[in-house]
């Protein structure tokens, strides 16, 4: 029995590090894009939308690119469009059928990309960068939703590793900036996605290997298994929990710590049965959630689309000035992966200390969520600022502000979701609030055609606006503040067992 428990753990921390590694390598490259575009138009992919204007009054001929830059910026709305709004689609699949298929999925999704660069990697083939780069957004996020679970091994670090593993996903987008070396050093686009997909194996080792054929439960049943076991797919089922419970419940072998871990196991499953996936939804904690996430990355997904142009355009097109800036904001994006701890650590700073009477795990943890959620919204707000200035020395910064604060929002999008509804709705509602601000993200485009047209290329406008919408933002973590302290003032007057789950004062 020890031994198993010994290779059980074993089994936890291979499938965590190898987890890493694979968000790290694999989930996020699409948000690397700005490197990927830079080595795109060398291979002069769209360069029939580039024209030549002569200067009036002068003999000078001027290149207008602006046809080529929106082009390539619309590639990039449609694949972080469908990157979050098929994640409905994908996390009913991962509720619904398990980790398997949806993993099963993804590698299908990963192989069709790299089919895509392999079969038309030439600028005669510009048009196959839509179906690529969406393959690719959607591939990675099917990654990085199965691995999220793996939080659930962990419990006394479950928001940590959720949001370590988000910082991984950003930080995967140095993968193209690999490239873009490799590119400047005389090989194709070709080579290495040929090198990329031979690696497609590891994702369908991992689904069999050190992946649970379902879902990992949380809270995590005694003598829990997974993966390859004795010849068993998944050793782990229902009848084995409840006859695990009903020992406990006899007494057969309970400690005191024991007990007092099966009864918050119990009490977190009695609250959760009474909420549906529907009053999940209704609820103001999703409807501030869903605001909290779309402004956030609406302002990001504008900043990353219309970065070559808006360093072309501060540089004065000297593309040597714009190849040292990108390799800094792609060297910026492989910091994701050391700075998103930060914020499971916020997330986890409770985790060990006494809880106060009557007070649940959940409440817990969402009471140390509102710190988390404040965080964030006042990195984006810095961070929209210091892009609004149209310095360019002043962007490094703006890089480092970028992926700290990106690195803060998707691990605690994650976290929060994991956090505040029961966990048998995880998968619909994170795929839920995916999907619905994918199409608030799809105001980036109007707003780049707006910058290229009536604007001239210049974004100030549109920066001094999306940071004034960026105050709104802080509605979240003040109505999440408001309810905890509700919530602990109720406590003080109501008897433990008389206090409800934490949706039900959340209902709209």
């Amino acid at each position: 029995m020890q031994g198993r428990e010994v290779g059980s753990k074993m089994r936890y921390w291979l499938t965590l590090i190898s987890g890493m590694l694979e968000c790290l390598c694999f989930a996020g490259v699409v948000f690397g894009y700005t490197s990927l575009v830079f080595v795109l138009k060398e291979d002069q992919y769209f360069s029939e939308l580039c024209s030549n204007n002569t200067v009036s009054n002068s003999s000078l001929v001027e290149t207008d690119c602006r046809g080529q830059d929106e082009q390539f910026s619309l590639v990039f709305t449609i694949a972080s469009f469908l990157n979050n709004f098929l994640s409905l689609i994908n996390g009913y699949l991962f509720d619904r059928f398990g980790t398997m298929v949806t993993r099963l999925q993804t590698a299908i999704h990963l192989r069709d990309y790299r089919h895509f660069f392999l079969s038309h990697c030439s600028a005669a083939y510009s048009l196959m960068l839509f179906p690529a780069l969406s393959c690719i957004a959607v591939g990675g996020i099917l990654l990085l939703m199965t691995n999220i679970q793996v939080g659930n091994l962990f419990a006394a670090h479950r928001s940590t590793i959720i949001t370590f593993y988000n910082g991984a996903f950003d930080s995967s987008s140095g993968v193209f900036l690999i490239i873009k070396i490799l590119h400047e050093r005389g090989i194709s686009l070709q080579s290495s996605f040929l090198a990329l997909s031979l690696c497609s194996i590891i994702h369908v080792a991992r689904t069999f290997l050190l992946m649970p054929r379902t879902h990992i439960p949380y809270p995590l049943p005694p003598r829990y298994t997974y993966g390859v076991n004795c010849g068993q797919a998944d050793s782990y089922n229902v009848e084995q929990v409840k006859r695990t419970k009903e020992e406990d419940a006899s007494g057969q072998g309970s400690s005191g710590k024991d007990e007092t871990a099966k009864s918050d196991e119990t009490e977190v499953e009695n609250a959760e049965k009474g909420i549906s996936f529907r009053s999940c939804v209704l609820s103001w904690f999703f409807l501030w959630h869903l605001l909290w996430l779309s402004i956030l990355q609406l302002r990001h997904y504008l900043f990353i689309g219309t970065l070559n142009s808006r360093l072309s355009r501060l540089a004065r097109n000297d593309p040597t000035l714009v190849s040292q800036y990108t390799n800094a904001f792609a060297m910026t994006q492989l910091c994701g992966v050391l700075c998103a701890p930060w914020n499971g650590l916020i997330l986890d700073r409770h985790k060990g200390k006494p809880r106060a009477p009557g007070e649940t795990e959940q409440d817990a943890d969402l009471r140390s969520s509102y710190l988390s959620l404040f965080l964030t919204s006042l990195q984006c707000l810095f961070f929209s600022i210091c892009a609004t200035i149209p310095v360019l020395p002043l962007q490094y910064i703006t890089f480092i502000l970028q992926v700290l604060n990106r690195s803060f929002l998707y691990g605690g999008n994650a976290a929060f979701v994991s956090i505040a509804f029961p966990s048998r709705h995880f998968g619909k509602l994170y795929g839920l609030v995916m999907s619905l601000s994918a199409v608030i993200s799809l105001l980036q485009y109007p707003c780049i055609s707006l910058v290229k047209g009536p604007l001239d290329g210049d974004p100030f406008y549109v920066d001094i606006t999306l940071t004034l919408l960026s105050v709104l933002v802080f509605i979240h973590p003040v109505y999440v503040f408001i309810h905890c302290r509700r919530k602990a003032r109720s406590r003080e007057n109501i008897p433990p067992t008389d206090i409800g789950p934490t949706l039900a004062e959340a209902k709209l």
